[in-house]
Protein backbone atom coordinates (compact mmCIF):
# COMPACT_ATOMS: atom_id res chain seq x y z
CA UNK A 1 0.00 0.00 0.00
CA UNK A 2 1.61 3.29 -1.17
CA UNK A 3 1.04 6.49 0.57
CA UNK A 4 -1.95 8.81 -0.06
CA UNK A 5 -2.18 12.63 0.18
CA UNK A 6 -3.80 13.66 3.97
CA UNK A 7 -2.39 16.62 4.99
CA UNK A 8 -3.61 19.89 3.03
CA UNK A 9 -1.64 23.45 3.16
CA UNK A 10 -2.26 24.76 6.57
CA UNK A 11 -1.05 20.96 8.25
CA UNK A 12 2.47 21.68 6.36
CA UNK A 13 2.94 25.63 7.29
CA UNK A 14 2.77 23.95 10.96
CA UNK A 15 5.12 21.18 9.80
CA UNK A 16 7.05 23.74 8.57
CA UNK A 17 7.29 26.19 11.45
CA UNK A 18 7.39 22.92 13.58
CA UNK A 19 10.69 21.28 12.22
CA UNK A 20 12.78 24.77 12.37
CA UNK A 21 11.78 26.52 15.68
CA UNK A 22 13.28 23.73 17.88
CA UNK A 23 15.45 24.79 21.22
CA UNK A 24 18.00 26.81 19.32
CA UNK A 25 15.92 29.92 19.30
CA UNK A 26 16.30 29.54 23.21
CA UNK A 27 20.19 29.43 23.61
CA UNK A 28 21.63 30.07 20.68
CA UNK A 29 21.78 34.39 21.05
CA UNK A 30 24.11 34.08 23.81
CA UNK A 31 26.57 32.25 21.66
CA UNK A 32 26.15 34.17 19.04
CA UNK A 33 26.87 37.33 21.60
CA UNK A 34 29.89 35.72 22.64
CA UNK A 35 31.41 36.16 19.03
CA UNK A 36 29.89 39.32 17.45
CA UNK A 37 30.04 41.62 20.74
CA UNK A 38 28.80 45.00 18.66
CA UNK A 39 25.28 45.19 18.63
CA UNK A 40 24.89 46.33 14.50
CA UNK A 41 27.67 42.90 14.00
CA UNK A 42 25.08 40.83 16.15
CA UNK A 43 21.62 41.86 14.41
CA UNK A 44 23.63 41.53 11.18
CA UNK A 45 24.07 37.95 11.34
CA UNK A 46 20.58 36.98 12.39
CA UNK A 47 19.40 38.86 9.80
CA UNK A 48 22.11 37.45 7.04
CA UNK A 49 21.32 34.27 8.33
CA UNK A 50 17.33 34.68 7.68
CA UNK A 51 18.21 35.90 4.16
CA UNK A 52 20.51 33.09 3.69
CA UNK A 53 17.93 30.34 4.98
CA UNK A 54 14.65 31.84 2.80
CA UNK A 55 17.01 31.48 0.48
CA UNK A 56 17.11 28.07 0.65
CA UNK A 57 13.88 27.64 1.95
CA UNK A 58 12.89 29.20 -1.44
CA UNK A 59 15.61 26.21 -3.10
CA UNK A 60 13.64 23.29 -1.21
CA UNK A 61 10.44 24.87 -2.48
CA UNK A 62 11.35 24.42 -6.24
CA UNK A 63 13.00 21.07 -5.24
CA UNK A 64 9.47 19.93 -3.71
CA UNK A 65 7.23 21.24 -6.13
CA UNK A 66 9.60 19.64 -9.21
CA UNK A 67 9.80 16.28 -6.91
CA UNK A 68 7.08 15.73 -4.75
CA UNK A 69 7.60 12.43 -3.26
CA UNK A 70 7.26 10.56 -0.08
CA UNK A 71 11.35 10.37 1.42
CA UNK A 72 11.99 13.25 -0.98
CA UNK A 73 15.30 14.79 0.47
CA UNK A 74 16.73 11.00 0.00
CA UNK A 75 15.01 10.49 -3.67
CA UNK A 76 15.98 13.73 -5.07
CA UNK A 77 20.10 12.61 -4.41
CA UNK A 78 19.60 9.28 -5.40
CA UNK A 79 17.61 10.87 -8.68
CA UNK A 80 20.39 13.95 -9.32
CA UNK A 81 23.49 12.30 -7.96
CA UNK A 82 23.48 7.85 -7.15
CA UNK A 83 21.61 5.83 -5.10
CA UNK A 84 24.72 5.47 -3.18
CA UNK A 85 25.48 9.27 -2.39
CA UNK A 86 21.65 9.46 -1.09
CA UNK A 87 21.94 7.23 1.24
CA UNK A 88 26.37 8.39 2.73
CA UNK A 89 23.80 11.98 3.14
CA UNK A 90 20.79 10.53 4.46
CA UNK A 91 21.76 7.36 6.50
CA UNK A 92 23.86 10.04 9.54
CA UNK A 93 20.98 12.50 9.34
CA UNK A 94 18.31 10.35 10.18
CA UNK A 95 20.63 8.94 12.98
CA UNK A 96 21.48 12.38 14.83
CA UNK A 97 17.63 13.11 14.14
CA UNK A 98 16.63 10.29 16.72
CA UNK A 99 19.81 11.89 18.83
CA UNK A 100 18.78 15.20 18.76
CA UNK A 101 15.19 14.61 19.21
CA UNK A 102 16.34 12.07 22.56
CA UNK A 103 18.54 15.37 23.82
CA UNK A 104 15.78 17.60 23.37
CA UNK A 105 12.91 15.37 24.81
CA UNK A 106 15.43 15.47 27.92
CA UNK A 107 15.42 19.18 28.00
CA UNK A 108 11.78 19.46 27.94
CA UNK A 109 11.58 16.98 30.77
CA UNK A 110 14.17 19.54 32.85
CA UNK A 111 11.62 22.04 32.75
CA UNK A 112 8.56 20.43 33.93
CA UNK A 113 9.87 17.65 36.08
CA UNK A 114 9.91 20.90 38.80
CA UNK A 115 6.00 21.15 38.31
CA UNK A 116 4.99 17.71 37.89
CA UNK A 117 6.97 15.37 39.95
CA UNK A 118 7.49 14.84 43.83
CA UNK A 119 10.49 15.57 45.09
CA UNK A 120 12.06 12.15 45.29
CA UNK A 121 11.65 12.50 41.45
CA UNK A 122 13.77 15.39 41.23
CA UNK A 123 16.44 13.27 39.86
CA UNK A 124 18.33 12.00 36.94
CA UNK A 125 15.42 8.76 37.03
CA UNK A 126 12.35 11.35 37.19
CA UNK A 127 13.67 12.85 34.29
CA UNK A 128 14.34 9.65 32.14
CA UNK A 129 10.82 8.73 33.39
CA UNK A 130 9.09 11.93 32.25
CA UNK A 131 11.12 11.90 28.49
CA UNK A 132 10.31 8.17 27.92
CA UNK A 133 6.76 8.64 28.78
CA UNK A 134 6.65 11.98 26.37
CA UNK A 135 7.74 9.97 23.53
CA UNK A 136 5.57 7.12 24.13
CA UNK A 137 2.17 8.96 24.46
CA UNK A 138 3.52 10.85 21.00
CA UNK A 139 4.15 7.59 19.47
CA UNK A 140 0.63 6.71 20.67
CA UNK A 141 -0.53 9.68 18.75
CA UNK A 142 1.21 9.05 15.43
CA UNK A 143 0.18 5.74 15.69
CA UNK A 144 -3.53 6.64 15.20
CA UNK A 145 -2.97 8.52 11.72
CA UNK A 146 -0.59 10.89 10.03
CA UNK A 147 -4.30 13.25 10.18
CA UNK A 148 -4.25 12.77 14.21
CA UNK A 149 -0.54 13.85 14.54
CA UNK A 150 -1.07 16.42 11.92
CA UNK A 151 -3.42 18.32 14.28
CA UNK A 152 -1.59 17.36 17.28
CA UNK A 153 0.87 19.37 15.50
CA UNK A 154 -0.55 22.34 14.75
CA UNK A 155 -1.60 22.58 18.64
CA UNK A 156 1.58 22.30 19.70
CA UNK A 157 3.16 24.82 17.32
CA UNK A 158 0.78 27.60 18.66
CA UNK A 159 1.91 26.85 22.82
CA UNK A 160 5.47 27.63 20.81
CA UNK A 161 4.40 30.71 18.75
CA UNK A 162 2.64 31.65 22.16
CA UNK A 163 5.60 31.15 23.89
CA UNK A 164 7.83 33.30 22.09
CA UNK A 165 5.04 36.11 21.38
CA UNK A 166 4.94 36.22 25.22
CA UNK A 167 8.82 36.60 25.87
CA UNK A 168 9.05 39.59 23.27
CA UNK A 169 6.49 41.28 25.41
CA UNK A 170 9.38 41.53 28.27
CA UNK A 171 9.99 44.70 26.04
CA UNK A 172 7.72 46.46 27.83
CA UNK A 173 8.12 45.74 31.52
CA UNK A 174 11.94 45.41 31.63
CA UNK A 175 13.66 49.16 33.27
CA UNK A 176 17.27 47.03 32.29
CA UNK A 177 19.19 49.60 29.61
CA UNK A 178 21.23 47.51 27.60
CA UNK A 179 24.69 47.64 27.33
CA UNK A 180 25.81 49.30 24.07
CA UNK A 181 29.92 49.15 24.66
CA UNK A 182 31.29 48.43 21.56
CA UNK A 183 34.40 46.35 21.95
CA UNK A 184 36.57 45.39 18.86
CA UNK A 185 37.71 42.19 17.55
CA UNK A 186 41.77 42.20 17.02
CA UNK A 187 41.98 41.57 13.25
CA UNK A 188 39.96 41.42 10.55
CA UNK A 189 40.72 37.75 10.05
CA UNK A 190 39.47 36.96 13.82
CA UNK A 191 36.17 39.24 12.97
CA UNK A 192 35.77 36.65 9.76
CA UNK A 193 36.20 34.07 11.87
CA UNK A 194 33.91 34.71 14.39
CA UNK A 195 31.12 36.02 11.73
CA UNK A 196 31.74 32.49 10.27
CA UNK A 197 31.29 30.59 13.97
CA UNK A 198 28.19 33.54 14.92
CA UNK A 199 26.77 31.12 11.56
CA UNK A 200 27.22 27.99 12.64
CA UNK A 201 24.80 28.70 15.65
CA UNK A 202 22.41 30.80 13.50
CA UNK A 203 22.35 28.55 10.49
CA UNK A 204 21.12 25.23 13.15
CA UNK A 205 18.52 27.85 14.85
CA UNK A 206 17.13 28.06 11.23
CA UNK A 207 17.39 24.38 9.60
CA UNK A 208 14.89 22.08 9.59
CA UNK A 209 12.48 23.29 6.70
CA UNK A 210 14.66 21.05 4.09
CA UNK A 211 12.81 18.06 5.52
CA UNK A 212 9.49 19.49 4.36
CA UNK A 213 10.08 17.70 1.12
CA UNK A 214 9.94 14.33 2.91
CA UNK A 215 6.10 14.68 2.99
CA UNK A 216 5.77 15.23 -0.84
CA UNK A 217 3.69 11.84 -0.69
CA UNK A 218 1.53 13.61 1.99
CA UNK A 219 0.74 16.64 0.52
CA UNK A 220 -2.82 17.18 -1.30
CA UNK A 221 -2.09 19.41 -4.44
CA UNK A 222 1.63 18.83 -3.47
CA UNK A 223 2.96 21.01 -6.35
CA UNK A 224 1.37 23.99 -5.27
CA UNK A 225 1.03 23.51 -1.71
CA UNK A 226 4.36 22.68 -1.04
CA UNK A 227 6.31 25.81 -1.82
CA UNK A 228 3.40 28.41 -0.69
CA UNK A 229 3.74 26.65 2.48
CA UNK A 230 7.33 26.79 3.07
CA UNK A 231 7.21 30.30 2.31
CA UNK A 232 4.40 31.27 4.89
CA UNK A 233 6.42 28.61 7.61
CA UNK A 234 9.47 30.63 6.63
CA UNK A 235 8.13 34.28 7.01
CA UNK A 236 6.54 33.44 10.17
CA UNK A 237 9.69 31.94 11.45
CA UNK A 238 12.07 34.74 10.98
CA UNK A 239 9.80 37.36 11.98
CA UNK A 240 9.47 35.39 15.44
CA UNK A 241 13.48 35.23 15.46
CA UNK A 242 13.97 38.44 14.73
CA UNK A 243 11.63 39.93 17.25
CA UNK A 244 12.61 37.63 19.75
CA UNK A 245 16.58 38.56 19.32
CA UNK A 246 14.86 42.25 19.82
CA UNK A 247 13.29 41.12 23.12
CA UNK A 248 16.91 39.69 24.71
CA UNK A 249 18.64 42.35 23.78
CA UNK A 250 16.48 45.56 24.89
CA UNK A 251 16.39 43.64 28.29
CA UNK A 252 19.93 42.39 28.68
CA UNK A 253 22.28 43.90 26.03
CA UNK A 254 24.72 42.17 24.62
CA UNK A 255 26.83 41.42 28.02
CA UNK A 256 23.78 39.98 28.96
CA UNK A 257 23.10 37.61 26.46
CA UNK A 258 26.81 36.84 26.98
CA UNK A 259 26.25 35.43 30.64
CA UNK A 260 22.68 35.00 31.01
CA UNK A 261 22.33 30.94 29.87
CA UNK A 262 18.32 30.40 30.82
CA UNK A 263 17.45 33.90 28.49
CA UNK A 264 13.47 32.64 28.81
CA UNK A 265 13.25 31.95 32.31
CA UNK A 266 15.01 35.25 32.21
CA UNK A 267 12.41 37.44 30.17
CA UNK A 268 9.50 35.37 31.92
CA UNK A 269 10.12 36.38 35.37
CA UNK A 270 10.52 40.06 34.30
CA UNK A 271 6.51 39.68 32.65
CA UNK A 272 5.00 37.64 35.03
CA UNK A 273 7.09 37.59 38.53
CA UNK A 274 7.22 34.78 40.65
CA UNK A 275 5.16 32.65 38.56
CA UNK A 276 7.32 32.89 35.20
CA UNK A 277 9.06 30.07 35.80
CA UNK A 278 5.92 27.90 36.08
CA UNK A 279 4.38 29.25 32.71
CA UNK A 280 7.35 29.43 30.37
CA UNK A 281 8.39 25.57 31.43
CA UNK A 282 4.99 24.91 30.69
CA UNK A 283 5.08 26.30 27.28
CA UNK A 284 8.56 24.89 26.68
CA UNK A 285 7.55 22.00 27.31
CA UNK A 286 4.83 21.98 24.86
CA UNK A 287 7.95 23.44 22.46
CA UNK A 288 9.73 20.41 23.13
CA UNK A 289 6.86 18.21 22.74
CA UNK A 290 6.18 19.77 18.89
CA UNK A 291 9.85 19.04 18.28
CA UNK A 292 9.45 15.56 19.30
CA UNK A 293 6.14 14.93 17.80
CA UNK A 294 7.16 17.10 13.83
CA UNK A 295 10.52 14.52 13.85
CA UNK A 296 8.42 10.98 14.83
CA UNK A 297 6.33 11.79 11.32
CA UNK A 298 8.79 13.39 9.09
CA UNK A 299 12.07 11.06 9.87
CA UNK A 300 9.74 7.39 8.48
CA UNK A 301 9.13 8.64 5.16
CA UNK A 302 13.04 8.88 4.69
CA UNK A 303 13.11 5.00 5.55
CA UNK A 304 9.78 4.38 2.81
CA UNK A 305 12.24 6.20 0.17
CA UNK A 306 15.28 4.18 0.74
CA UNK A 307 12.91 1.22 1.27
CA UNK A 308 11.48 1.34 -2.34
CA UNK A 309 15.05 1.81 -3.47
CA UNK A 310 16.03 -1.57 -1.99
CA UNK A 311 18.11 -0.34 0.36
CA UNK A 312 16.16 -1.29 3.34
CA UNK A 313 13.97 -4.59 3.71
CA UNK A 314 10.38 -3.56 2.55
CA UNK A 315 8.91 -4.01 5.91
CA UNK A 316 9.67 -0.06 6.21
CA UNK A 317 7.29 1.17 3.36
CA UNK A 318 4.52 -0.69 4.85
CA UNK A 319 1.78 1.68 5.03
CA UNK A 320 -2.12 1.38 7.11
CA UNK A 321 -4.07 1.91 4.34
CA UNK A 322 -6.64 3.39 6.85
CA UNK A 323 -4.19 5.86 8.77
CA UNK A 324 -1.62 5.80 6.44
CA UNK A 325 1.32 5.16 8.84
CA UNK A 326 4.16 3.16 8.24
CA UNK A 327 4.17 1.62 11.71
CA UNK A 328 6.85 -0.33 11.01
CA UNK A 329 9.27 2.49 10.40
CA UNK A 330 7.64 4.55 13.08
CA UNK A 331 8.34 1.83 15.72
CA UNK A 332 12.16 1.60 14.68
CA UNK A 333 12.53 5.63 15.14
CA UNK A 334 10.86 5.78 18.24
CA UNK A 335 12.75 2.58 19.66
CA UNK A 336 16.12 4.22 17.94
CA UNK A 337 15.15 7.82 20.42
CA UNK A 338 14.44 5.35 22.97
CA UNK A 339 17.78 3.51 23.15
CA UNK A 340 19.69 6.39 22.76
CA UNK A 341 17.81 8.23 25.71
CA UNK A 342 19.37 5.56 28.07
CA UNK A 343 22.41 6.44 26.91
CA UNK A 344 22.78 10.74 26.26
CA UNK A 345 22.52 12.82 29.66
CA UNK A 346 23.09 16.52 27.98
CA UNK A 347 21.63 18.42 24.86
CA UNK A 348 25.45 19.36 23.54
CA UNK A 349 26.56 16.38 23.58
CA UNK A 350 24.34 14.81 21.40
CA UNK A 351 24.50 17.96 19.05
CA UNK A 352 28.25 18.91 18.91
CA UNK A 353 28.76 17.47 15.46
CA UNK A 354 25.45 17.88 13.73
CA UNK A 355 25.72 21.38 11.95
CA UNK A 356 28.66 19.60 10.05
CA UNK A 357 26.65 17.34 8.54
CA UNK A 358 24.09 20.04 7.96
CA UNK A 359 26.10 22.39 5.92
CA UNK A 360 26.94 19.83 3.89
CA UNK A 361 23.85 18.06 3.31
CA UNK A 362 21.81 20.94 2.71
CA UNK A 363 24.27 22.68 0.43
CA UNK A 364 24.05 19.32 -1.46
CA UNK A 365 20.87 19.02 -1.95
CA UNK A 366 20.72 22.90 -3.33
CA UNK A 367 22.57 22.01 -6.11
CA UNK A 368 19.99 19.26 -7.09
CA UNK A 369 17.87 22.25 -8.25
CA UNK A 370 20.57 22.90 -10.92
CA UNK A 371 20.54 19.18 -12.51
CA UNK A 372 16.59 18.91 -12.10
CA UNK A 373 16.18 22.14 -14.16
CA UNK A 374 18.47 21.04 -17.05
CA UNK A 375 16.55 17.66 -17.20
CA UNK A 376 13.43 19.06 -17.39
CA UNK A 377 14.44 21.94 -19.76
CA UNK A 378 12.34 20.53 -22.49
CA UNK A 379 9.30 19.40 -20.87
CA UNK A 380 6.68 21.55 -19.76
CA UNK A 381 6.96 23.07 -16.11
CA UNK A 382 3.75 25.59 -16.16
CA UNK A 383 2.32 23.63 -12.83
CA UNK A 384 6.13 23.44 -10.78
CA UNK A 385 7.30 26.80 -8.86
CA UNK A 386 10.20 28.46 -10.31
CA UNK A 387 12.13 30.43 -8.12
CA UNK A 388 12.48 34.49 -9.24
CA UNK A 389 16.29 35.80 -9.92
CA UNK A 390 17.53 32.08 -10.44
CA UNK A 391 20.45 30.97 -10.15
CA UNK A 392 21.63 34.01 -7.79
CA UNK A 393 19.21 32.33 -5.12
CA UNK A 394 20.52 29.05 -4.75
CA UNK A 395 24.02 30.14 -5.35
CA UNK A 396 23.97 32.58 -2.78
CA UNK A 397 22.42 29.64 -0.33
CA UNK A 398 24.96 27.68 -1.43
CA UNK A 399 28.05 29.87 -0.99
CA UNK A 400 27.11 30.66 2.38
CA UNK A 401 26.79 27.63 3.64
CA UNK A 402 30.53 25.85 2.36
CA UNK A 403 31.79 29.21 3.73
CA UNK A 404 29.84 27.95 7.05
CA UNK A 405 31.42 24.44 5.95
CA UNK A 406 35.54 25.95 5.87
CA UNK A 407 35.12 27.90 9.17
CA UNK A 408 34.37 24.13 11.18
CA UNK A 409 37.12 22.51 9.27
CA UNK A 410 39.17 25.62 10.41
CA UNK A 411 37.83 25.77 13.97
CA UNK A 412 36.86 22.23 14.37
CA UNK A 413 39.24 20.00 12.75
CA UNK A 414 38.79 17.02 14.43
CA UNK A 415 35.13 17.01 14.72
CA UNK A 416 34.67 17.72 10.91
CA UNK A 417 37.19 14.37 10.53
CA UNK A 418 34.96 12.34 12.64
CA UNK A 419 32.28 13.73 10.55
CA UNK A 420 33.35 12.63 7.14
CA UNK A 421 34.90 9.36 8.22
CA UNK A 422 30.90 8.26 9.32
CA UNK A 423 30.13 10.20 5.39
CA UNK A 424 32.43 7.32 4.16
CA UNK A 425 31.04 4.81 6.82
CA UNK A 426 27.59 5.05 5.11
CA UNK A 427 29.20 4.69 1.51
CA UNK A 428 30.81 1.27 2.34
CA UNK A 429 27.50 0.45 4.75
CA UNK A 430 25.41 1.37 1.06
CA UNK A 431 27.83 -1.27 -1.18
CA UNK A 432 27.84 -4.07 1.21
CA UNK A 433 24.10 -3.68 1.28
CA UNK A 434 23.84 -3.89 -2.60
CA UNK A 435 26.29 -6.65 -2.75
CA UNK A 436 23.94 -8.89 -0.68
CA UNK A 437 21.59 -8.22 -2.73
CA UNK A 438 19.35 -10.72 -5.24
CA UNK A 439 19.07 -8.32 -9.01
CA UNK A 440 15.86 -6.76 -9.14
CA UNK A 441 14.74 -5.68 -12.25
CA UNK A 442 12.89 -2.91 -10.38
CA UNK A 443 14.07 0.74 -11.04
CA UNK A 444 14.01 3.89 -9.72
CA UNK A 445 11.31 5.92 -10.22
CA UNK A 446 11.87 8.78 -12.43
CA UNK A 447 10.73 12.27 -12.26
CA UNK A 448 8.86 12.42 -15.38
CA UNK A 449 6.95 9.70 -14.19
CA UNK A 450 5.56 12.19 -11.60
CA UNK A 451 4.45 14.24 -14.53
Amino acid sequence: MSISPRLNRFDLSMIVISLVIGMGIFATPGQVAQYLRQPSLYFAAWLIGGLVSFCGALTFAEIGSEYPTTGGFYKVFSYCFHPAFAFMINWILVLSNAASVAAVALIGAQYINPIIMPAALQNELGIKLTTITSVLILYVVNFLGVKTSARTQSVLIIFKISLILLLCTAVFKSNTVPDHTILHTSSSVNSISAFGLSLVAIFFTYGGYQQTINFGGDIINARTNIPKSIFAGMLVVITLYLLINFAYYSVLGINGLQHQPALAATLAGIILGSVGYKVVSVLMFASVLAYINVNIMANPRVYYAMAEEGILPSLFKRVNPRTQVQEFSLSFFVAAVLLILFFVNSFQNVLSYVMFFDTIGLSMAALCIFILRKKRRNTDASNVYRIKWYPWIPLLFIICYWFVTVVIFIEHPFAALICLCAFIMGLIIYFFTKLRQKPTPIRNRKVDDLY
